[in-house]
Order: C-alpha cells, then structure tokens, then sequence
C-alpha cells in the first residue's frame, strides 16, 4: 500500500480513491462560472488547466482570478495545472515562462499542489518540487503517452523516476490501443503502489481503459478524474455515475 500524502484537508493514498474535477474554461468569467457549478457537485478536489486560460502568461491577471477561484472553493482542495502541447495541452511554453509562472502561482499559496510534467526539462521536476515544498505545496509529477501504452517495465521505470525527483504523488496517463494494453497500465500501478514510496494516479484513456478509471482501490490508483460539464482528457465520466461506480466497488472491496 502506497504511503498517503496530505493535500489541503484531503487524504490521498487511504480508502477509496478520490475524486477530481478539472476546470478547462478560456476566460476567468468562465473559470469561475464553472467552478461554482462544480461545487454543487461535491468534488474531492479541483483541478484548474490553466494552460486553457487565453491569457495565463499575463500572471496578474491570472493570480487575481486564482485568488477568486480558491474564495469560491473555500476547504476544497485545488490542484493546478499548466499541460504543454507536448504533453496534450493548450498551449506551448518555454522552460524560463513554465517556471515562472509555477513560481508566482506558489508564491500566493492559493494552490494546494502544482502539477508538473515529469519529462518537460531537465531537472525541472527537481528543482519545482523543492520550490514547492519550501511554500508548503504539494507536487504531482505527471507523464502523458496519447499514442499508446509502453511495456510495463517503462512505465514503472518513469513512475519510480518521478518519486525519485521528489514528487508527492506520480501520475501517468496512457492511450491503450488493446485490452491488453489496460491490463498492463493495471498491473504496473498495482506494482509501483505495492512498493509504498508515494501515492500513484495513473489511468488509461479513452473508451478502452474506461475501467482503469473506477478501479483505483483494487489496483492502488489513489485518486481518479470525474466531470461535469466539459472533460480535459479523453474517457472521463460524469462525477455522479463516477462516484456512484467507486462507491459500489468499495462496497464489495
């Protein structure tokens, strides 16, 4: 069993695995509408892409609108997220842009963890990890293959990496092109999380590897992706038949 990690006031790495919901709007009049239609639905935690937001180089702009989003969610813990293009996100950035802009969004500590993308630059897992946990906020490394899944052996090699580089939690993200590619994404985060360095998120996407997203407390995936309204990667499920499929699976667990 993986060793929890503390993230605002949620658990992860105990019971059943945890829901986050991301935020994917272009303006901060949108951000904000969306983050208080998804509070009426009772997320473990928020996930802000603000590599969706038009203007989020402008860091003033973004700050502010950062400060009113964490008013509206008040205790709910709220992880962010800039995804490069390379990784299947929004929008490019330079290595000096992504940690600047890393370094200002800590310093407010409005944010409860940063994501940082574990292969992005050399070192820069490293040095943003420790700059994280100088303002006391959580790091999760992540790692995106939208074209297949790799063997087992790679992905437990590049999760072991990232626990490594001192990440809180160390996420991945596979495309399975088979059945089989599912099962090996399951038995690699049964591995990594059987070894307790940190918690583990790791999910396969798309139709196929639907399941990988509700088997988390039987394969050790601490937490998992629900939506409302407008999903940021591909298979992502409504949080309310998420929660309703997680709780059933806990249930006979």
């Amino acid at each position: 069993m993986s060793q929890s990690v503390k993230i605002g006031n949620l658990v992860l790495g105990e019971g059943i695995p945890k829901i986050c919901v991301p935020i994917v709007g272009r303006t901060e009049e949108e951000v904000l509408d969306l983050a208080a239609n998804i509070m009426d639905h009772k997320p473990d935690m928020v996930e802000w892409r603000i590599d969706f937001l038009t203007d989020v180089f402008n860091t003033e702009k973004t700050i502010g609108a950062l400060k009113k989003l964490k008013d509206i969610l008040k205790e709910i813990p709220l992880l962010v997220t800039f995804r490069t293009k390379g990784e299947g996100g929004e929008q490019s950035a330079s290595m000096e842009e992504y940690i600047e802009l890393y370094e200002k969004i800590m310093g407010t500590q409005f944010a409860d963890a940063i994501d940082v993308e574990a292969f992005f630059g050399e070192k820069i897992l490293e040095t943003l990890s420790e700059k994280a946990h100088s303002y006391g906020v959580k790091v999760v490394a992540s790692n995106h293959d939208f074209l297949g899944t790799p063997p087992g052996e790679e992905l437990e090699r590049r999760l072991r990496f990232m626990q490594s580089s001192g990440a809180d939690v160390a996420k991945i993200a596979v495309m399975p092109q088979s059945q089989s590619d599912v099962l090996t994404l399951l038995s690699a985060t049964e591995v990594i999380a059987a070894e307790g360095r940190t918690p583990v998120i790791t999910m396969s996407m798309g139709g196929k590897g639907m399941v990988s997203r509700i088997l988390g407390e039987n394969f050790g995936s601490c937490l998992t992706f629900g939506m409302v309204g407008r999903a940021s990667a591909p298979g992502q499920i409504p949080i309310g038949q998420l929660r309703t499929l997680l709780d059933t699976i806990h249930q006979y667990s």
